[in-house]
This record gives C-alpha cells, structure tokens and sequence, in this order.
C-alpha cells in the first residue's frame, strides 16, 4: 500500500469515527406523520417504563346523551378530565401523564363531533397507545332519537350537526359518523331512561371500584351580617348561644383562640347541638353519596362571623374529619370588623 492510500484510508476513519460521535449513525427516533411535519409521540423513546404510563378513558358518544356528566363523575373520582381533546393529541397528553411521575396516573378524555376535523385521526392514536402498551378503554354514552329530540328542545339548543336542518337530521349524521367508534367501545351505556344519579351511579359501579367514592366538605363559618354563603348547601345558626362580644376580655379574639371555644363550648346547648349536628351530617353524607353529590358545603353563621361559628366550624370539622370525610374549614368574615 502507497503512502498515499495509506492517508486517504486515515482520513476516512477519521471521518467515520467523528460521525459516530455526532450521533449520525443513531437509528432516527419514532416519529409519526402528521400534516407533513414530524410529530414525535413515542413514550419508550422518552424512556418512560411501562408501570408509570397511566390509565386512559376515552368518553364518546351521542351528543344529548350525558358525556358531561360522565365526565364530570370521573373527575370526582379522581381522574384527570380532558374536554374536546383533538384525538390526534390523545398520545402526548398520555405521556405528559407518564412523566408526572405519579400525579396523573388517570385521564379521561372527551372526544366529540365539536372536533369532527381531527376525528379521523382517532383511530390512528388508539392503534399508537395500543402499541405502547396503554391500557385504555372507550365508554360511549348512547341514546334514543326521541329523548335526544327531547333534551334539546328542553335547553333550546341546536344539534351540533344539525346545520340549516332539524334536530333530527344531526342525530342522523352524529349517529353514522360514530357508528364505527361504537362498534370498538368497552362500555355502551343507554341514557334513554336514565337521570343524572343514575348515570352517575352506573358510571361509580364501573370506576369507582371496590372503594366508595368520597365525599368532600366545605365548613364555612359566615356572618349573617354579611350576607348568606350563595353557595351552602346547609345552613346552621349558631345566635341561639350567648355571644362572646359582650365579654370585654373576649371581644378582640376569635374562635379559634381557646378561650373563646371554650366559653362557647360551656354554654347550654353547644355540646348537644355539635352531636346531633354531626349525627344529621352522618345520615345526610349517605344520601348524598346514594344520589351522587360528592361535594356540599356546610355553612355555620353567627352575627359577626368571628367567634361562635368559627369555634363551632373548627369542632364539626374535625368531627367530620375523624369520620373519614375529606373536609376544608374556611372562614369567610374572620376579621372583617
């Protein structure tokens, strides 16, 4: 061999070693086709394991037929809830999911005809989670032309397919266009008969699993003074008790100074009212888990908001809280003398 093959042979190691070291001989990274432009979806290439890629819902159906309802249902139960997510950024919510280390280990995603231009490219994403091991299922809320007619003429609301036509004719288009989405769905749920709780109930047997779901308390101490909560459920007065204003070494305190709680606790009646409160509580929280509230707010007034119904929202909260119901104290007018 020459001198001069010799430095040529060089030079083209030399060029392949600094090659490789900028990575060009690297097998490209998965990507799809979207549009014409490259749209990387791929969680194994992020390095994602598997046990850490959530679980995924996916909510279709008739428009009428109770998706937001359904929706909502999980989100109560815990879930990440997505509304008129485009299909095809069904993969990228996932492994966004998948990065949060844990925070969101559930989403449901909501896909209707409101985002009928990115409809197609729904099957194509489920073919891509598949793929990636994602455990995913389609619940699809159906119902009959008749009570669809008639939950639309009861808000006065057109169909969304509708266009210059009638109610009728949407529900024609809606129903061919998911005709096939249907066919593919884990759960066909028929709201033709059913009301709000029984959706919801159903959709609790299904994803609620062996555990009741919660429900969550709002203590909220008021003033009357100032007005009633606009968003109680319950109201409670507590002016029945002598009121801590009118004994000078306890008027600049709150309730939630020992002193004041225990001069309230003292008087006739307190005691006795917090038990058979929180016992009312206990048979009104199981009725409202039957008919699917998972939410109520309790409010607790006096005159001022400062010192009976803070040191009796502290005491129901943390009755409340011992019985396992998940409960938030606020006090709306503390301070505002």
């Amino acid at each position: 061999m020459t001198e001069q093959d010799r430095s040529a042979e060089e030079r083209a190691t030399q060029d392949q070693a600094a090659h490789k070291d900028a990575g060009e001989d690297q097998p490209p990274q998965e990507a799809e086709q979207e549009n014409g432009a490259q749209v990387s979806t791929g969680i194994e290439a992020a390095g994602v394991p598997d046990t850490a890629i959530p679980e995924l819902v996916i909510i279709s159906g008739m428009s009428g037929a109770g998706r937001s309802t359904a929706a909502k249902c999980l989100e109560d139960l815990g879930w990440f809830v997505v509304d008129n997510l485009p299909p095809a950024l069904i993969p990228t919510m996932v492994e966004l999911g998948a990065r949060s280390q844990g925070n969101v280990a559930r989403i449901a995603v909501v896909v209707d005809v409101r985002g009928r231009r990115f409809f197609d490219n729904l099957r194509e994403s489920l073919a891509d989670l598949e793929s990636k091991n994602v455990t995913r299922r389609i619940v699809f809320l159906e119902s009959s032309d008749d009570a669809l007619v008639r939950r639309f003429e009861s808000v006065r609301r057109p169909h969304p397919l509708q266009g210059d036509g009638r109610i009728v004719d949407g529900i024609a288009a809606e129903r061919e266009l998911l005709r096939e989405l249907r066919g593919d769905a884990d759960l066909v749920i028929d709201t033709s008969s059913l009301n709000v709780h029984e959706l919801r109930a159903k959709m609790d047997a299904q994803f609620a699993g062996e555990e009741e779901p919660e429900l969550r308390a709002t203590v909220m101490s008021f003033g009357f003074k100032y007005g009633l909560p606009v968003d109680a459920d319950l109201v409670a007065d507590m002016r029945f008790l002598p009121n801590p204003h009118w004994v000078p070494e306890l008027r600049p305190y709150t309730g939630l100074n020992e002193e004041v709680a225990a001069y309230v606790f003292n008087q006739p009646g307190a005691k006795e009212f917090l038990d058979r409160y929180a016992e009312l509580l206990r048979l009104i929280a199981a009725g409202y888990r039957r008919e699917g509230k998972r939410y109520v707010t309790i409010a607790i007034g006096c005159t001022g908001g400062k010192h009976r119904s803070v040191a009796m929202s502290e005491k129901l909260a943390a009755r409340l809280a011992a019985e396992g119901v998940e409960t938030v104290v606020v006090h709306r007018d503390m301070g505002r003398e």
